[in-house]
């Protein structure tokens, strides 16, 4: 299963929200939401969590337990982190590490990947209609 994930603030911190496309061989299903006020990396680490979640939810624990996930992301930081290759000094962000650390224990296998921000256009767009859709609020 692949799941492109994308997470924004307009502002930093500002107005945030998270798009994932989760795609198996059988289908493809796209979410969105808004988050609040946030930063950029915290709403790119949010926007795993909600996807991995969202798969357990949708698949259950027997079945996730078997599953293969490929995280695929534009943020080189968060992916980077997860994959161990940069220490984490934020706070909020080793939070949100260790929720992730721990949902990944569900699935057999979590790969995070780094992609170009051109090959995740889809999530963005999701998190960009997620923010629009939300103007009339701040």
């Amino acid at each position: 299963m692949i799941v492109y994930c994308d997470g924004g603030a307009r502002g930093n911190p500002g107005p945030a929200a998270i798009g994932f496309i989760i795609q198996s061989e059988k289908q493809e299903k796209t979410y969105s939401q808004y988050l609040g006020e946030t930063t950029n990396n915290d709403a790119e680490y949010q926007a795993i969590i909600f996807a991995l979640k969202k798969i357990k939810h949708l698949f259950g624990n027997k079945q996730a337990g078997k599953m293969t996930i490929e995280i695929k992301s534009d943020s080189e930081l968060a992916i980077n982190q997860l994959n161990g290759k940069n220490k984490i000094k934020e706070t909020n962000l080793k939070n949100l590490f260790i929720t992730i650390w721990n949902l990944k224990q569900d699935f057999k296998k979590v790969n995070f990947i780094y992609i170009p921000r051109e090959e995740n256009k889809r999530a963005d767009k999701l998190v960009n209609k997620e923010l629009d859709s939300q103007k009339g609020m701040f």
